[in-house]
């Protein structure tokens, strides 16, 4: 079989801009080689940075955001794509290589209807008359599990779920009948019940089309269901190259290694005790709407304990954190916090309400000032509390870099010289510094590799020894949940469908939510996916 796609020894660079210093030179990707035949599937894996979204798009001769091809070769059908010049490559991209971007939201154009968006590339490039597209893309949403595949296509963008989404841009990518479809992140921003629909029907469109794909990701799992073969990448270099089954079972190098027992954490399920917090009966809705997010909400949590709040987006898991915070008053119900009932609006709460009540969100990028250094930013807390200053509130500062693991090297530089995991450590950091009963966890490892999350993890949990804090902890993802939490609420629709301790929460018998929840969690083993679809078949015939 004649090779599609092949790299030869790819090198790709940028100039980056540092603050206060000069301008200099960067390689993204040192030297990569690969090659792709036609109806297979080769999986992009590693952390952020590794060079996997860059190599995705080399393949269809772009460089995003600055970003140079500067060195070897990109093949696709027998020819360098890139000695084509630009016509070449306009001529190729949206044909014979698509893309399937992370964020479907963002991806669509809100004023034009899908089908106008599924059929575009198809009809401007010459591959079908506008009637043979429109019924390619019925077939391909039919294919996708889409509902109502006739007049799917008539909708909007905002009128349809994110995962509805994510499948009509998979729906566009194949509707020019491509050689190629470049899979970036497609399922990362999803809920877990929705990724694995997602994923299944990625991969039947795949099987079914005969395309070759990149799929790239930063979960193992995943990339295990859907890939005949696997690279590994660190800091655009190849780390490892071989079969999905020889890296998912017999992986080579420790880096690959070290992704394939990713969040093996453990964690002993901590006794019961009194709590200090107790949400009541909470019930509350958003102004200008007619019906309830939350309802008759009731969980506590004690001191050094951590209580997850799991369930898919829409659920109510962030709306009850903000019932909790005060941002939200409910329209029924109580909080009682540390031996007090809590003001329902944040306006009625004392300065040690919220001091001893932290939170810590899922984006630290938009969580923290970029114009203030991590010195500023962790010692606000410092001086609005305690009224610390000068000399004094730098050694805090310096403590508190010690804690989250970061030296006090660090003080002085910006949110922008910082990698991902660093900033959600910062803003751990700036949590602790009110020294806090409870702090709410808001997502806070999804946006992180699986690596750094783990190493986050471990720091909550290290400092909840140290501190007895209580978290708080809001997930979709019952990898975290498995390794941090001592009791689970399962929410469903704004209710809790199941809640306790986390040994009997993920014990057996399931009520029907919170089985799908679970089965739903993609596992390192190949074949898992057929598994549970097959499971899922038998067990909707026996209804």
């Amino acid at each position: 079989m004649s090779d599609l796609l092949e790299m030869k020894n790819l090198r790709i660079g940028a100039t980056v801009y540092p603050p206060g210093e000069k301008p200099h030179d960067i390689e993204i990707v040192k030297g990569v080689s690969f090659s792709l035949e036609k109806g297979q599937v080769l999986g992009l894996i590693g952390e952020s940075g590794a060079g996997k979204s860059t190599i995705g798009l080399a393949s269809m001769g772009f460089g995003r955001g600055g970003v140079e091809i500067t060195g070897g070769e990109v093949w696709i059908n027998g020819r360098d794509i890139l000695k084509g010049g630009m016509r070449g490559l306009r001529a190729l991209r949206g044909a014979e290589v698509t893309y399937v971007a992370q964020s479907a939201a963002a991806a669509f154009n809100p004023a034009r209807k899908l089908m106008e968006q599924v059929t575009e590339a198809a009809l401007q490039h010459g591959r079908c008359t506008k009637s043979e597209a429109e019924a390619r893309a019925v077939r391909l949403f039919d294919k996708l599990g889409l509902p109502d595949p006739e007049t799917f296509g008539n909708r909007f963008p905002h009128q349809v779920s994110g995962g509805q989404l994510q499948r009509a841009m998979t729906a566009m990518a194949l509707c020019p009948q491509p050689d190629l479809v470049v899979f970036d992140e497609p399922t990362t921003a999803l809920d877990v019940t929705t990724q694995i629909d997602v994923l299944a029907a990625i991969k039947d469109a795949i099987r079914d089309t005969g395309v070759a794909a990149l799929y790239i990701t930063h979960d193992l799992a995943v990339v295990a269901q859907v890939s005949d073969h696997i690279m590994v990448l660190r800091h655009g270099e190849k780390v490892e190259y071989g079969t999905a089954e020889q890296i998912i079972n017999a992986p080579q190098e420790d880096y690959t290694r070290a992704l394939v027992t990713v969040r093996q954490i453990d964690h002993p399920e901590k006794a019961p005790a009194e709590p200090v917090l107790t949400a009541k009966n909470i019930t509350a809705r958003y102004s200008g709407t007619r019906y309830d997010v939350l309802k008759d909400v009731s969980i506590d949590l004690a001191p050094g304990h951590t209580l997850a709040v799991v369930g898919e987006s829409g659920s109510g898991k962030s709306t009850l954190a903000r019932v909790i915070t005060g941002l939200l008053p409910p329209s029924e119900g109580q909080i009682d916090f540390a031996g007090r009932t809590l003001s329902p609006a944040l306006a009625g709460r004392s300065r040690e309400d919220l001091r001893e009540l932290q939170m810590i969100y899922q984006m630290a990028d938009v969580a923290m000032n970029p114009r203030q250094t991590v010195g500023t930013i962790i010692g606000r807390p410092l001086e609005f509390y305690f009224g610390m200053k000068g000399r004094k509130l730098r050694d805090r500062v310096a403590e508190l870099l010690d804690k989250i693991e970061m030296a006090d090297g660090f003080i002085d530089r910006y949110p922008a010289e910082l990698s991902g995991g660093q900033k959600q450590r910062v803003c751990i950091a700036r949590a602790l510094a009110a020294d806090p009963k409870l702090i709410i966890c808001d997502e806070v490892t999804s946006a992180l590799d699986p690596l750094v999350a783990d190493g986050i993890l471990k720091l909550l949990l290290d400092l909840q020894k140290k501190e007895n804090v209580a978290y708080l902890f809001i997930t979709h993802d019952l990898a975290t949940v498995r390794a941090i939490a001592d009791s689970i609420a399962v929410m469903y629709q704004g209710k809790v469908v199941r809640y306790g301790p986390k040994s009997e929460v993920l014990a057996p018998p399931f009520d029907d939510y919170t089985d799908l929840l679970l089965s739903s969690v993609p596992e390192m083993k190949l074949g898992w996916l057929e598994e549970v679809l097959a499971h899922r078949k038998m067990e909707s015939a026996g209804h």
